[in-house]
């Protein structure tokens, strides 16, 4: 896909987020092929943090994929809204949202939701809000293998929740959540060893007392767990991948599927644009510098970005006119996604005039 060759552009109004469903069928049909191909299908847990989407939620179970990870109850309500059989909340639940799971448990009775937990006391409350000895919630105890934002480690501390989780009637113990989102070196060869290294940690703890089911991995190591374990595995920004990883793990083999459509709405000085891609259209968590890429511009120099504004440098400014059309890939597309309401589908090379609507962004 030439993405600078798209016909019918003229007629989104900008900052706008685009997405072409072949590309996110291509990427869902690599997914499955890393796992070993369609007779390994159940061992795909893709996350939908990344496309929020049901359009791209549907795409992935008419693909034989039955089992999803979500970060937020909006998005848990999503994909059960559209027949996901089983989805996992892979982020501790506090407060009032264990109510709303409740909730959501008795509005989506063909779904079966799973839950994470590092802490005694949010098992406790499961029990007593979830739990029920007729149909269990299953809970997965979050692992800490090395990123030290959430989870215990493996050994005593695991062991004790699981115990607990057994003790009570209404929790299920499901098995382990190992999250590795501090891999990400660019180099394969020592992403692989310290994927390895994490990989040895839980075969060890597995042989000593076996869990029901493991869900390793995020997108840069997809691959390695894939390979070299039997265990599900739960890719997210590989639906629709980035700038980001795109650039560090060009091996990975997946096309970027979304992008961003801006224009130039000023000339403030020589070998300048402005263009209407604030922070408000695509993530701001990364450096000014790396936020977001211009495939026509290969000189762009971001220079100041504010809520609806982004300033450009570019050698190519003087021969952009106000009101032309720039396409750009962000570095990192899930919070770019959460940003917009709709994406505009593009198929044969052209907009189509339909519109996914990105529903998992409202809380």
């Amino acid at each position: 896909m030439n993405w600078n060759a798209i016909e019918g552009l003229d007629n989104v109004e900008s900052p706008a987020l685009l997405i072409i469903p072949d590309h996110v069928q291509r990427n869902i049909d690599r997914m499955i092929q890393v796992v070993g191909g369609p007779e390994c299908v159940e061992r795909l847990y893709p996350h939908v943090k990344t496309h929020k989407m049901p359009a791209v939620t549907k795409m992935q179970i008419d693909s034989g994929i039955t089992k999803f990870k979500a970060a937020t109850l909006s998005e848990a309500e999503m994909a059960a809204g559209v027949g996901a059989p089983e989805v996992l909340i892979a982020h501790q639940l506090v407060g009032p949202k264990i109510d709303r799971l409740k909730r959501a448990m008795e509005n989506y009775p063909a779904t079966r939701f799973a839950v994470i937990a590092d802490d005694a006391s949010i098992l406790n409350a499961f029990n007593t809000s979830c739990g029920d000895p007729e149909s269990p919630l299953d809970v997965y105890i979050d692992i800490d293998c090395g990123m030290h934002r959430t989870g215990v480690a493996l050994g005593s501390a695991s062991d004790s929740l699981r115990d607990l989780i057994e003790s009570r009637d209404g929790l299920r113990y499901a098995g382990l959540h190992v999250y590795d989102g501090h891999l990400h070196d660019p180099d394969l060869g020592q992403r692989t060893e310290k994927a390895l290294a994490i990989i040895r940690q839980v075969d060890e703890a597995e042989q000593t007392r076996p869990s029901p089911r493991v869900i390793a991995g995020g997108s840069p190591t997809f691959a390695i767990w894939a390979k070299n374990t039997k265990y599900h595995c739960s890719p997210g920004t590989t639906l629709l991948w980035d700038r980001g990883y795109g650039g560090a793990h060009p091996e990975m083999e997946f096309d970027v599927a979304a992008a961003l459509l801006a224009r130039v709405i000023s000339k403030p000085q020589p070998g300048h644009v402005c263009l209407d891609l604030g922070h408000k259209s695509v993530a701001a968590e990364m450096p000014l510098d790396i936020r977001v890429g211009f495939p026509t511009l290969p000189d762009a120099k971001l220079v100041g970005q504010n809520e609806e504004h982004l300033v450009v440098q570019t050698s190519s400014a003087d021969k952009m006119p106000v009101g032309q059309i720039v396409l750009a890939v962000p570095k990192h597309i899930c919070p770019t996604v959460a940003l917009h309401s709709r994406a505009h589908v593009i198929r044969d090379g052209r907009v189509t005039g339909e519109q996914w609507e990105i529903t998992a962004r409202n809380r």
